[in-house]
Protein backbone atom coordinates (compact mmCIF):
# COMPACT_ATOMS: atom_id res chain seq x y z
CA UNK A 1 0.00 0.00 0.00
CA UNK A 2 1.23 3.45 -0.80
CA UNK A 3 0.66 6.50 0.88
CA UNK A 4 -0.44 9.39 -0.15
CA UNK A 5 0.12 12.51 0.76
CA UNK A 6 -2.28 14.98 2.28
CA UNK A 7 -2.11 18.48 1.11
CA UNK A 8 -4.85 21.03 2.37
CA UNK A 9 -4.71 23.14 0.32
CA UNK A 10 -5.96 21.29 -2.60
CA UNK A 11 -9.47 20.93 -1.20
CA UNK A 12 -9.92 24.50 -0.88
CA UNK A 13 -9.00 24.70 -4.81
CA UNK A 14 -11.32 21.55 -5.32
CA UNK A 15 -14.09 23.22 -3.38
CA UNK A 16 -13.77 26.70 -5.80
CA UNK A 17 -13.26 24.91 -8.43
CA UNK A 18 -16.65 23.20 -7.84
CA UNK A 19 -18.32 26.13 -6.31
CA UNK A 20 -17.57 28.61 -8.88
CA UNK A 21 -20.05 28.18 -11.37
CA UNK A 22 -23.03 28.62 -8.84
CA UNK A 23 -20.79 31.99 -8.58
CA UNK A 24 -20.76 33.69 -11.88
CA UNK A 25 -17.66 36.07 -12.70
CA UNK A 26 -18.14 39.93 -11.50
CA UNK A 27 -16.57 41.00 -14.52
CA UNK A 28 -18.56 38.46 -17.19
CA UNK A 29 -21.57 39.09 -15.52
CA UNK A 30 -21.73 42.87 -16.10
CA UNK A 31 -21.49 42.13 -19.86
CA UNK A 32 -18.10 44.64 -19.95
CA UNK A 33 -14.92 43.76 -19.89
CA UNK A 34 -13.42 46.74 -17.56
CA UNK A 35 -10.11 45.08 -18.11
CA UNK A 36 -7.81 48.23 -19.09
CA UNK A 37 -3.77 47.83 -20.32
CA UNK A 38 -1.99 50.75 -19.08
CA UNK A 39 1.99 51.27 -20.59
CA UNK A 40 4.63 53.53 -21.25
CA UNK A 41 5.12 54.40 -24.92
CA UNK A 42 8.11 56.73 -25.99
CA UNK A 43 7.43 59.65 -23.53
CA UNK A 44 3.93 58.59 -23.08
CA UNK A 45 1.66 57.04 -21.02
CA UNK A 46 -1.30 54.90 -23.14
CA UNK A 47 -4.41 53.15 -21.74
CA UNK A 48 -6.81 51.16 -23.77
CA UNK A 49 -9.97 49.31 -22.95
CA UNK A 50 -12.54 47.05 -24.65
CA UNK A 51 -15.76 48.91 -24.72
CA UNK A 52 -17.80 47.51 -27.65
CA UNK A 53 -21.00 48.18 -28.71
CA UNK A 54 -20.99 52.47 -27.90
CA UNK A 55 -20.45 55.46 -29.76
CA UNK A 56 -17.63 57.85 -29.21
CA UNK A 57 -19.75 60.31 -27.35
CA UNK A 58 -20.95 57.76 -24.89
CA UNK A 59 -17.51 57.25 -23.60
CA UNK A 60 -16.47 60.35 -21.12
CA UNK A 61 -12.88 59.93 -20.22
CA UNK A 62 -11.24 62.61 -17.17
CA UNK A 63 -7.26 62.87 -15.60
CA UNK A 64 -7.76 64.04 -11.97
CA UNK A 65 -4.48 64.32 -10.16
CA UNK A 66 -2.74 60.48 -11.02
CA UNK A 67 -6.13 59.09 -12.42
CA UNK A 68 -7.50 58.78 -15.16
CA UNK A 69 -11.55 57.81 -15.30
CA UNK A 70 -13.14 56.31 -18.04
CA UNK A 71 -16.78 56.03 -18.00
CA UNK A 72 -20.08 55.53 -20.41
CA UNK A 73 -23.48 54.46 -20.79
CA UNK A 74 -25.13 51.59 -22.78
CA UNK A 75 -28.46 52.42 -23.57
CA UNK A 76 -31.15 49.57 -22.54
CA UNK A 77 -32.97 48.56 -25.85
CA UNK A 78 -36.63 47.87 -26.07
CA UNK A 79 -37.13 44.23 -26.15
CA UNK A 80 -39.75 42.77 -28.36
CA UNK A 81 -43.01 40.55 -26.62
CA UNK A 82 -42.57 37.91 -29.18
CA UNK A 83 -38.50 37.40 -27.64
CA UNK A 84 -38.38 33.99 -25.37
CA UNK A 85 -34.77 34.77 -24.12
CA UNK A 86 -32.95 31.42 -23.08
CA UNK A 87 -29.72 34.11 -21.86
CA UNK A 88 -29.43 38.32 -21.24
CA UNK A 89 -26.34 38.57 -20.37
CA UNK A 90 -25.32 41.94 -21.85
CA UNK A 91 -25.37 44.30 -19.74
CA UNK A 92 -26.88 48.26 -20.14
CA UNK A 93 -26.38 51.02 -18.45
CA UNK A 94 -23.64 52.87 -16.82
CA UNK A 95 -19.93 52.01 -15.95
CA UNK A 96 -17.17 53.42 -14.58
CA UNK A 97 -13.26 52.39 -14.29
CA UNK A 98 -10.52 54.13 -12.44
CA UNK A 99 -7.09 54.06 -12.76
CA UNK A 100 -4.07 54.61 -11.23
CA UNK A 101 -1.52 55.70 -13.13
CA UNK A 102 2.53 55.49 -12.77
CA UNK A 103 4.01 58.89 -12.96
CA UNK A 104 2.13 62.68 -13.53
CA UNK A 105 0.79 63.23 -17.12
CA UNK A 106 0.68 67.11 -18.96
CA UNK A 107 -3.88 66.83 -18.10
CA UNK A 108 -3.82 69.69 -21.26
CA UNK A 109 -2.19 67.53 -23.70
CA UNK A 110 -4.36 64.18 -23.04
CA UNK A 111 -5.94 62.56 -26.28
CA UNK A 112 -8.41 60.07 -26.56
CA UNK A 113 -9.42 58.28 -30.11
CA UNK A 114 -12.38 55.20 -30.11
CA UNK A 115 -12.18 53.07 -32.80
CA UNK A 116 -13.28 48.97 -33.64
CA UNK A 117 -14.44 49.22 -30.05
CA UNK A 118 -11.18 50.01 -28.56
CA UNK A 119 -10.70 53.10 -26.50
CA UNK A 120 -7.07 54.27 -26.33
CA UNK A 121 -5.92 57.00 -24.47
CA UNK A 122 -2.73 58.76 -24.83
CA UNK A 123 -1.37 60.53 -22.08
CA UNK A 124 2.10 63.09 -22.04
CA UNK A 125 3.82 62.34 -19.34
CA UNK A 126 4.75 65.64 -17.26
CA UNK A 127 8.85 67.15 -17.73
CA UNK A 128 10.54 66.09 -14.14
CA UNK A 129 11.63 69.13 -12.63
CA UNK A 130 14.59 69.63 -10.46
CA UNK A 131 13.61 70.06 -6.99
CA UNK A 132 14.34 73.18 -5.66
CA UNK A 133 16.70 73.80 -2.45
CA UNK A 134 15.22 75.79 -0.44
CA UNK A 135 16.98 77.41 2.83
CA UNK A 136 14.10 77.53 5.41
CA UNK A 137 15.10 79.63 8.62
CA UNK A 138 14.70 78.46 11.66
CA UNK A 139 13.25 81.06 14.44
Amino acid sequence: MSLIRWEPFDEFDRFFREVQPLVPNRQNSMGFDMAVDVYEDGKDIVAEMNVPGLKGEDIDVEVEDSYLRISGRREEVQEKKEKNHYAKEIRRGSFERVVQLPDAVEQEAVSAQYKDGVLKVVMPKREKTADKKVKVQVR
